[in-house]
């Protein structure tokens, strides 16, 4: 199986832009993940045992890159 790289970057918030207060925030790794693909990776940092409790999938970044 392939090794990924995976992080989770949750966005700010309309009101916390405007207000000029936080910004992005890291809630998970970089980790890295073995997977069959992409999007296999992706599904395992959202779901898994280590996945963040509090995750808003409208405002969160999946990011995934594989690692050779």
């Amino acid at each position: 199986m392939p090794l990924f790289e995976v992080a989770i970057i949750q966005a700010q918030t309309k009101k916390e832009a405007e207000d000029g207060v936080g910004g992005e925030k890291l809630l998970f790794g970089p980790k890295f993940v073995l997977a069959k693909d992409g999007q296999t990776a992706a599904l395992s940092a959202m779901m898994g045992k280590d996945a963040p409790r509090d995750l808003d999938m409208n405002r969160a970044q999946v990011l995934v890159r594989p690692f050779a």
